[in-house]
């Protein structure tokens, strides 16, 4: 029975805000809290004494802010993820938080349901996104992508060229046409999978996108994470529209 609870451990500096979450995941099936933090420092010495599997962390607090303590916490415990706790979907602390190893990103209107989903995904390898979170970091991230014309050789950037060739339906990285121009050594194929993850598609999905099975499309998916050094979907989309590889040119 043990291994099916998830030990969790709540960070936020307002007391009303964060008795109010340990009352509501109390509630939730299969979620043990394991102890709640004021601040940064305090979440960073807690996960050292509790080990939890999985840190839900507000951004704006004392001492030690959130990104610094999600900074903190996933180099020294990689094994416990952090979902994020905003007050509002643009919160310009979503983006380093993402960099710092976030993988979950909640507002704090979020009911007792999409609390326990956020977790499950992370516990198991997805982003737990929010909707409203979602569009705001994928906005974030298409404002920081870099837009150059599709036309002219030569720049060492990823973003421009022709589009990659792909079969009917799969989406064709911008500036990704041939392997030699897209960055780490990336594939083709590769970008395409990779863009397909920007999408928010899942493996299945992806499959049957690009008429493969589920098999080879995890073996990309490995391939393209080791080359590029990102550690999860998150941090994959991040990359992606960081190089301009997504399946929709703007």
């Amino acid at each position: 029975m043990t291994d099916a609870v998830t030990r969790v451990l709540v960070a936020d500096d307002q007391t009303v805000v964060r008795e109010g979450i340990v009352m509501l995941l109390g509630l939730l099936p299969g979620i043990e809290v394991v102890g709640a933090a004021a601040d940064g420092e305090e979440a960073v010495a807690l996960v050292e004494r509790h080990h939890p599997d999985v840190v839900l962390m507000d951004l704006r607090m004392p001492r030690v802010d959130g990104v610094e303590a999600t900074r903190r916490i996933r180099s020294a415990h990689p094994g416990t993820e952090v979902v994020v706790l905003t007050t509002y979907a643009d919160d310009e602390s979503l983006f380093p938080a993402l960099q710092a190893g976030a993988r979950g990103y909640l507002t704090k209107d979020a009911g007792g349901e999409e609390i326990a989903k956020a977790i499950a995904d992370v516990r198991s390898g997805a982003a737990g996104l929010s909707p409203q979170v979602q569009l705001r970091l994928l906005e974030r991230l298409s404002e920081a992508s870099p837009k150059s014309a599709p036309s002219g050789p030569g720049g060492p950037s990823a973003a421009g060229g022709p589009s990659a060739p792909g079969g009917a339906g799969a989406p064709a990285a911008p500036g990704a046409a041939r392997a030699g121009e897209l960055p780490d050594g990336l594939t083709v194929r590769e970008a395409e999978v990779l863009a397909l993850i920007a999408e928010g598609l899942s493996n299945a999905e992806i499959a049957q996108r690009l008429f493969v099975s589920q098999a080879t499309v995890k073996t990309h998916i490995n391939n393209l994470f080791a080359k590029t050094a990102v550690r999860d979907r998150a941090q994959a989309v991040a990359y992606a529209f960081r190089h301009g590889i997504t399946g929709t040119q703007q």
